[in-house]
């Protein structure tokens, strides 16, 4: 099913993800994050040109606008649509091959011949090259992140039933303060809720397309990493444990030449739209400035009292955007996810679809992405207040809050896991397009 693009309530799933947050659920319950993420789909009812046949036809303008958020979850990307737009269309383009010279006679061409025109020629063989007016259109890819999510806030305000319980106006206001400080403390915690759902998208839907097989690489099992590596046997707990300092050197090392992989154009780490031609692919690099760290409080705090001296430094590993994470879905069980994923439909429909079930990971580490893979997008954040009820004093403030999660497979992501030898490959779904 497509994304919606009239508004869909979000508060169920703010409320849900915000108890685990809280730890009033005692393990990680599934979340159903399909409805509320947008994952990027083919042309929607809009109609495209007729050159490329791959871009729609613009109705009103596109947006895009960069501000930044100072919140838990602060490395996911903002824009701002506006109140006007709940749809976003990012353009890519597929890599072209190089092109046979034509400036030489070579192995495969003859092209400086007496008699040869501008063009391809056939009397003798090989031929030459088409001429200087041969046409190389570009390959653009269109996916459209539409659809809104909506939900709101309130507290109740009274004029003056309330000042009998306190001794002065000081006293009275200061109560006041507190009120709303909470409430602040409310809408914060549902704010970061709502990012949630989004990164915990990005990371079940990695995992999912790569049991799937759809998306080869993203996911990177560092306990099966560190033992092929060695030659050992040890299981997770062995290497957060007893060799928590030999584990945390080999995990450094494996993130640092992650990173230097990920600022190279390549195919890895991303969905690419490979077609028939393989030369047409879809390529992406990340520059240092644009990735995304998050790293688990628990493990990190190891890090941080056992072998940082020797290895986080700035001359070894200098990650500027880097956040840790005290919990991923529910604070009492910080590692483990439980999420149903949106699923990108690459190749048929175009459009986005549930994961056939939910993932299910017991041990998540860490996630590398780009800024562009994971985005909130701003589209409404209002306060209205009400006038004062005649009758019986009082009076309503109510917060509106309109927001888009943007999750793009196409960017580069890597989700980092710990598995043991007997564990089953992953619990993410079967399917994938």
């Amino acid at each position: 099913m497509a994304r919606r693009l009239t508004v869909t309530d979000a508060h169920a799933i703010v409320n849900a993800v915000s108890r685990q947050m809280f730890g009033l659920d005692a393990t990680v319950q599934a979340v159903d994050a399909s409805t509320f993420v947008s994952v990027g789909e083919k042309i929607l009812a809009a109609g495209t040109e007729n050159v490329l046949n791959a871009l729609s036809l613009v109705i009103g303008r596109t947006l895009i606008a960069v501000r930044p958020y100072e919140a838990k979850l602060r490395l996911i990307n903002a824009l701002d649509s506006g109140v006007f737009s709940n749809r976003v269309r990012k353009i890519s383009y597929l890599t072209r091959p190089a092109q046979p010279t034509g400036a030489s006679n070579t192995d495969l061409f003859d092209n400086l011949v007496d008699g040869y025109t501008n063009g391809q020629n056939t009397q003798a063989s090989p031929d030459s090259t088409k001429s200087m007016w041969e046409q190389n259109q570009p390959k653009p890819i269109e996916r459209n992140f539409a659809g809104s999510s909506e939900w709101q806030e309130s507290t109740t305000v009274y004029e003056n039933q309330l000042q009998v319980a306190f001794s002065s106006e000081a006293d009275f206001i200061r109560f006041l303060e507190g009120v709303m400080t909470v409430k602040a403390n409310d809408i914060e915690q549902h704010k970061e809720a709502f990012n949630r759902v989004g990164l915990l998208n990005l990371i079940a839907g990695t995992i999912a397309m790569d049991t799937a097989g759809t998306v080869e690489g993203s996911v990177i099992n560092m306990t099966e990493l560190f033992n092929q590596a060695y030659g050992t046997a040890y299981t997770s707990a062995q290497l957060l444990s007893t060799y928590i300092v030999e584990f945390t050197q080999f995990f450094v090392s494996t993130v640092k030449t992650v990173l230097e992989e990920l600022t190279h154009n390549s195919a890895k780490y991303h969905y690419n739209y490979a077609q028939a031609n393989s030369d047409l692919v879809l390529l992406r690099h990340t520059p240092m400035r644009d990735m995304r760290f998050m790293m688990i409080s628990d493990l990190w705090h190891k890090v941080e009292a056992m072998v940082k001296p020797q290895i986080f430094n700035t001359e070894y590993l200098d990650i500027g955007n880097f956040e840790s994470i005290l919990y991923w879905q529910n604070i009492n069980e910080p590692y483990a996810i439980n999420v149903k994923p949106a699923w990108p439909d690459f190749t048929g429909t175009g459009e986005q679809t549930a994961a056939p079930v939910a993932t299910e990971e017991p041990m998540v580490i860490g996630v590398i992405f780009d800024r562009d893979a994971l985005m909130t997008d701003f589209q409404l954040d209002t306060a209205l207040s009400t006038p004062v009820e005649a009758r019986k004093h009082y009076r309503n403030i109510w917060w509106t809050f309109r927001r888009n999660l943007i999750c793009d497979f196409t960017e580069n992501h890597i989700v980092f896991v710990m598995r043991d030898a007997d564990d089953e490959d992953g619990e993410g779904g079967e399917g994938g397009n």
